[in-house]
């Protein structure tokens, strides 16, 4: 059975930094691509970063130049590294892989139980 499991949220100004971690377990997820969505109160969940298998990356336009996705393919672990936070970055953050992962998360088969991040203005 395949496990992700999210850690690193928490409560930071604005301006502030936060590290998530997402472990998995249970399977090899080689050549596979992971990615992080978020899901703010009454919206849909949205892409923020995905990295491939080759370490290509794509994050979305509203986290460009202040989130870093990165991952350690030898024991399948994934990080984003959240700098410059903002009140509208405030979500539940899910990482998810699949080995045919997108910007879409119907694309996705494996998910983490998600982490709350809260940016205080």
């Amino acid at each position: 059975q395949v496990l992700l499991v999210e850690s690193g949220g928490g409560l930071v100004q604005a301006g502030g930094s936060l590290r998530l971690s997402c472990a998995a377990s249970g399977r090899t997820f080689s050549a596979y691509t992971w990615a992080w969505f978020r899901q703010a109160p009454g919206k849909e969940r949205e892409f923020v970063a995905l990295i491939e298998w080759n370490g290509n990356t794509n994050y979305a336009d509203s986290v460009k130049d202040r989130f870093t996705i990165s991952r350690n393919k030898f024991n399948y672990t994934m990080a984003l590294q959240m700098n410059n936070l903002k009140s509208e970055d405030t979500a539940i953050y899910y990482c998810a892989t699949d080995k045919y992962g997108t910007t879409s998360y119907g694309s996705y088969d494996y998910w983490g139980q998600g982490t709350q991040v809260t940016v205080s203005s």
